[in-house]
């Protein structure tokens, strides 16, 4: 099987070379053309692509243009083992500045392979394939099913990706594996709560600002107690490694339309991270309380506060020890370290699959930290040894899960 995955490295780095010059940017969330590239790339290794298509106004509700969903799925021996899903997603942020290569170029230097999503996640649709592709080429003595999950809207959410594959009834595996790094393997994760706060006042003249309700002057309460917030919250720490405290940002403010006008509505959007110990609904309610208190009794102002986002966080679901037994053995025999078991401070497409009692931990293609990877930041990128050792580790996980 290694030898397998040896002979064909080179096609796997020109796989993933193809799937990073095809831009698949959320937002704006117009990702059909790039599942209609990869389900062409994975039937060209002979695979056999199932194409799911979101209805645009789910799409639309979830802030998406366009979503295909995609499942690969092989079946080995009488198909009576577990079902194994390997999920990647295959939106990703838009490039933003600072590049020394083109982002969409799928450059090859120094050993890696640069390019926006080039780690996050486009580089475990790679893997998962390729290692996938091992065991066709050897089936002998394994029983059961493994799918992949090719999905697009992790960046707003996964609710018309994982989700909703779930929802539609086109999957039930025992076990899942999300994209991830090569150097731990994840079993817990943060949640997030994005909401939109609108303050509303009333337009007036800057001459006369007394004859208006200065909605931006009432903001700055909000900002206040927000911030507040921010420093209350961060004493708390999470008792999962690697989770660390909740956060709160605000992240993007306008209001206003001219120098000389008092401004009649401010927007600002929020992002509050949730611990695994935290329940979002009561962070959510604890939040929309805090804003409203901080704006009450000001003449004139309202302020309306409305979710875009509840993503809750990823606890370890029952049986998932098998899993991270499996992959931590193999993964310390590929790589020759210990690897870690951990909780990250971001949220995936992961707790999909955990909600619904499915052990799943992430684990995939890249280095020891997002940074490293420089995930979401100029000159994204994935070592080639890196995304080797995942796709064997991968494969060598697979046939251990479904030995007959």
């Amino acid at each position: 099987m290694t030898d397998f995955i040896d002979h064909n490295f080179s096609g796997e780095v020109e796989f993933l070379k193809a799937l990073v010059r095809v831009p698949s940017d959320n937002p704006p969330g117009d990702c059909a053309r790039h599942a209609e590239a990869a389900a062409k790339l994975y039937e060209a290794l002979g695979f056999k692509v199932e194409r799911h298509p979101v209805p645009p106004d789910v799409c639309a509700q979830h802030g998406m243009v366009s979503v295909t969903n995609l499942i690969v799925r092989e079946r080995f021996g009488t198909g009576r083992g577990p079902t194994i899903a390997l999920n990647a997603h295959g939106d990703v942020v838009p490039p933003g500045t600072g590049w020394t290569v083109d982002p969409y170029g799928g450059i090859e230097q120094d050993g890696a392979i640069y390019g926006r999503g080039a780690a996050v996640s486009k580089s475990d649709f790679a893997t998962f394939g390729f290692a996938l592709l091992a065991l066709k080429a050897a089936p002998d003595g394994l029983d059961g099913t493994v799918e992949l999950h090719l999905t697009y809207d992790e960046e707003t959410g996964g609710f018309v990706g994982p989700q909703w594959l779930l929802e539609q009834g086109l999957t039930k595996p025992d076990f899942a594996i999300s994209a991830g790094f090569s150097y731990s393997i994840v079993t817990a994760h943060n949640g997030c709560l994005h909401v939109e706060v609108t303050v509303r006042g009333k337009q007036a003249h800057a001459a006369m600002p007394e004859s208006g309700a200065d909605a931006l002057e009432a903001a700055t309460a909000v900002l206040a107690a927000l911030y507040g917030e921010r420093h209350r919250i961060a004493a708390r720490i999470s008792a999962v490694d690697g989770i660390g405290s909740p956060k709160l940002t605000v992240g993007l403010i306008r209001g206003g339309i001219n120098t000389n006008v008092v401004p009649g509505e401010v927007v600002m959007r929020v992002d509050r991270r949730i611990i695994p110990e935290e329940n979002g609904e009561e962070v959510e309610a604890g939040l929309r309380a805090l804003i409203e208190k901080s704006v009450a009794g000001q003449a004139g102002i309202t302020v309306e506060v409305k979710r875009i986002i509840l993503a809750v966080p990823m606890k370890p679901a029952p049986g998932i020890d098998k899993l991270v037994a499996v992959l931590k053995a193999n993964a310390k025999r590929e790589l020759k370290t210990d690897i870690k078991i951990t909780g990250v401070p971001l949220y995936t497409d992961a707790r999909l699959y955990s909600e619904k009692g499915i052990p799943t931990v992430l684990y995939g293609a890249g280095p020891r930290t997002l940074l490293e990877a420089k995930g979401h930041a100029a000159d994204e990128h994935v070592k080639l040894a890196d995304l080797k050792a995942a796709t064997r580790v991968i494969a060598a996980t697979l046939r251990v899960l479904l030995k007959a």
